[in-house]
């Protein structure tokens, strides 16, 4: 885990982290945390643990995003 590439997904991954807590649009916020989960599970992968790579992509990415999207389509989208 000490490529280059990993260096990379870690700093896009406090990237991520922290503009999720800093934007203000609900919709972008989901977004970011949506692609803060894929490159969680690209990174779970690096550290050969597929299950939970594979895990963290379907909840994570999938099912997480999915909800979160519906309740803002039912409520207001800015905060």
């Amino acid at each position: 885990m000490t490529s280059a590439l990993s260096y990379l997904l870690l700093i896009f991954l406090v990237v991520c982290a922290i503009a999720v807590a800093r934007t203000r649009d609900l919709l972008a916020a989901v977004i970011i945390f949506a692609a803060y989960s894929l490159v969680m599970a690209i990174l779970w992968q690096l550290l050969a643990a597929p299950d939970v790579a594979i895990t963290e992509a379907a909840v994570g990415a999938g099912v997480t995003t999915l909800f979160l999207v519906a309740a803002i389509a039912k409520t207001r989208r800015q905060e």
